[in-house]
């Protein structure tokens, strides 16, 4: 598992806005470029995954045994 895999959701979003400013900060050379938007697509997939993973557990949380909705409202936006 790479270093990525390993961080929570809030650490690779911070991680992920800071790549993003050193991008449009535009004193970045070429190469590192390349490396940062590399990187930043990785984090960018590992939010999604965490947040995906969070949705299905929201969806088991309203949802009962039999899947019908066990009164429980999920949180809007996720």
């Amino acid at each position: 598992m790479s270093e990525i895999g390993k961080m929570s959701f809030e650490e690779a979003m911070k991680a992920l806005e800071t790549v993003v400013r050193d991008l449009e900060s535009g004193n970045v050379e070429l190469e590192k470029s390349i490396a940062l938007y590399e990187e930043g697509a990785k984090l960018k997939a590992h939010c999604e995954k965490k947040l995906k993973e969070a949705e299905e557990k929201v969806a088991k949380i309203t949802l009962g045994p039999d899947g019908q909705p066990n009164g429980l409202t999920p949180v809007e936006g996720l």
